[in-house]
Order: structure tokens, then sequence, then C-alpha cells
């Protein structure tokens, strides 16, 4: 079973890419599955994480604001500049643009926690960008959608609150709490546990596919294009940011991967209920929600990897 499993994480970067494809062929098959079960399934996910960490992890980071302050700056000014960039650069139509920037614009995603465990980042630090991230979008969303788009929108401040308490925080503190009563079962669970979230990984991208099968076709090579560029030049630039600050090796694949992933679907939410004049601007939330996840669990495949050979040189 532990081989199994080994070989389940092992290969994330090859399931998910082939369950996304499978899911846009036969999305009928998965369109049943309400999307609000992503929410239930990140919030397992993030208990099975819960059980990995210890308090100290989160005195460490809030000790040094530092490196969350750092984070936080990086996903708020490169994404956006990043989004509104090759919104230029690739003529993208009024809508389209609008939905790219808005993108841009929103804070890191639960999913970047699920990848930064998996990635052997530093998973304390990574949730603490998200939490922090998600505080400040209320105000920095609306602003920065206003100053690069021109268009105002209203952020559901307490809607967006309750959903990383109750995604995030939540099964977290349960898990630690379990880990603290049952620490023998905990060390046996821990070894399923990156298995069991590439599995996990791979359902969300497959119901997200499925639920938005019609609007990945119908937007295009270009946006493609333009969502993935904007995906693996922010998860680059997050990293070659740490590495200017000196930053530690899982410090630093903390901040590439919350900065290159952002919470897209909160921007296919604000597109639908702000931006009805402009239909396509659910779109570019719609493919990043998918890419962002293939493309993360490349990133963890390749960050797993060379802490193998590292491994493996230290012998």
């Amino acid at each position: 079973m532990k081989k199994l499993c080994h070989y389940i994480s092992e290969y994330m970067g090859v399931l998910v890419p082939a369950v996304a494809l499978l899911a846009l062929i036969f999305p009928s098959a998965l369109q049943q599955i309400p999307t609000k079960a992503i929410n239930y399934m990140l919030g397992v996910v993030m208990f099975g994480m819960g059980l990995t960490l210890n308090l100290n992890d989160f005195k460490i980071v809030f000790s040094r604001p530092k490196d969350v302050v750092i984070g936080c700056l990086a996903q708020f000014t490169v994404m956006p500049l990043l989004a509104w960039v090759l919104a230029r650069v690739f003529h993208l139509d009024e809508s389209l643009a609008l939905g790219v920037v808005l993108v841009g614009c929103c804070p890191g995603g639960t999913a970047s926690n699920v990848i930064t465990y998996l990635a052997k980042g530093d998973l304390a630090l990574s949730v603490g960008m998200t939490g922090v991230s998600t505080l400040a979008a209320p105000l920095l969303t609306p602003l920065l959608t206003w100053a690069l788009a021109g268009k105002s929108v209203d952020v559901d401040v307490v809607g967006m609150l309750l959903s990383i308490l109750w995604v995030i925080i939540l099964p977290i503190v349960v898990g630690l709490i379990v880990k603290s009563l049952w620490p023998k079962f905990t060390e046996k669970a821990t070894d399923y546990l990156p298995a069991f979230s590439s599995v996990a990984i791979a359902f969300i991208v497959a119901v997200i596919i499925a639920a938005n099968a019609s609007k990945l076709l119908a937007g295009g090579l270009v946006i493609v294009v333009v969502v993935m560029l904007h995906n693996l030049c922010g998860l680059v630039l997050g990293y070659l940011i740490g590495q200017l600050l000196g930053l530690a090796e899982p410090k630093k694949r903390a901040v590439s991967i919350e900065v290159g992933m952002q919470n897209s679907g909160l921007a296919s939410s604000l597109a639908t209920l702000h931006f009805a004049a402009y239909p396509m601007a659910t779109i570019p939330g719609a493919i990043f929600s998918v890419w962002h996840n293939i493309s993360g669990a490349m990133v963890a495949r390749l960050y797993t990897k060379k802490n193998n050979t590292a491994g493996k040189e230290a012998d």
C-alpha cells in the first residue's frame, strides 16, 4: 500500500493532466457533482496537512512576519502587473482583458497550500500568506482592478473571511488537535497523506473542467496561452524574489507557489456578479482554475524530485 501511495504522489504531474483531459472529453460524467464538493475536499486535505504541522511552525511564521509581508506584496504586485502586461501584449478584447486582470488582482487560493505541502515547501508560511492576502483582498482587489482595468468591483468581505475560516483554518486546527491527542495514529497516517492529496487535486481539477468545459472550449487558444504564461511567470518570479531576498529553499517554494496560484474561483465569481455586460470575463478565471492545478502538480513533482536528488547526493 505504501508503495502504491509513493507512486501516486511521485507521478502526480502525470496523473492530473491525464484526468484533466478525460474530464474535458467526457464532462457529462462529472457534471452532476456540485462544485461546492471542491470546498469539502479541500477541507479534508487541509485537515490532513494539519496532521503534519505543529504550533511551532506557526510561531516561527508570525514571529518573523517579514516573510509573510514579502509574499503578500509580491502577490499583489507581480500578478496584477503581469496580467495587465499580458493583456496588452496579446491585444485581448476588453472582456477577456478584464477577466485576466481580475484573476491577477485576487488573493492566493487554497489550492496553493496543498501544492506547497506536496512540494515540500514551508506550509505554515503558505497558510499565513493565504490568510493575510485574503484579509487584504477586500481592499486591494477592487482598488487594483479599478487602477488596471478601470472597472469597479465589490468584494464579499464576509464571504471571503468565512471561506478561509471553514476551508483552511478550521480543518488545520482540527488536524493539530488530533495530532496532539493521538500522535501514534498521526505518525502512521502521514505516510499516506501525499498520495491522498494528489488524488484530491486530480478530483478537483476534473470537477472544475467538467463544470466549465464549454467555456474552456469557447475561450480560444490565445486566452489559454495568456493564462498559462500568467501562472508560469508568477511561479518563476515568486521564486526569484525569494532567492533575491535570501530566503531558505522551503520559503522560496512557498512564495513561488503562493504568488503563482490565484483564487481564480473568486475571480470568476466576481466577474459573474459584477460584470454581466462582459460575459467573456469569466473565462480566464475558469481556465486558470484548471491550469494552475496542473502546473502546480508539475511544480510539486519537480521540487520533490529535486529533494530526492539532493538526498541521494548527501548519502
